[in-house]
């Protein structure tokens, strides 16, 4: 019997890395630095909290919302390849997607008034339904309108 050595039909190549990488590697590290500057005000709000007066508090928001906002200009710019794109294709995006954002801000704004308002108790404004006048009969109680 003779020795077969099967030998397999698979070429293989070695792998080189794609030509727009570099791009994407810059956008991640520039991500992650931003994603740990928020965590880090994240944590000194919640180390510190109630010692810090209520404009450092919403300052600190403000500037974590600011980042988070450059954060979603950078995935939608790189990773939905939108920073390439055609003027008019951007703006079929954008401005559908800042009206939701000042949809968001109007309800939150109302909600806040609607509660705000119901919270408070003024007597005089407070309006009492007619109470029914019963009379006795022999039958039983009977209640007149």
């Amino acid at each position: 019997m003779e020795q077969h050595t099967h030998t397999s039909s698979e070429v293989t190549y070695h792998h080189e890395p794609a030509e727009g990488t570099k791009r994407i590697w810059k956008t991640f590290w520039l991500l992650l630095g931003i994603t740990l500057v928020e965590l880090a005000l994240g944590f000194l709000m919640y180390l510190t909290h109630g010692s810090l007066g209520t404009g450092i508090v919403l300052f600190l928001k403000g500037v974590i919302v600011i980042l988070s906002l450059a954060k979603a200009f950078y995935i939608v710019s790189i990773f939905m390849h939108l920073g390439d794109e055609l003027r008019n294709m951007i703006m079929t995006i954008v401005v559908p997607l800042t009206l939701f954002i000042w949809f968001i801000g109007a309800f939150l704004w109302d909600g806040n008034s609607y509660r705000s308002k119901r919270n408070r108790y003024n007597p005089t404004t407070e309006q009492f339904a007619p109470t029914p006048s019963i009379e006795k009969r022999d039958s039983g109680i009977v209640p007149r309108l």
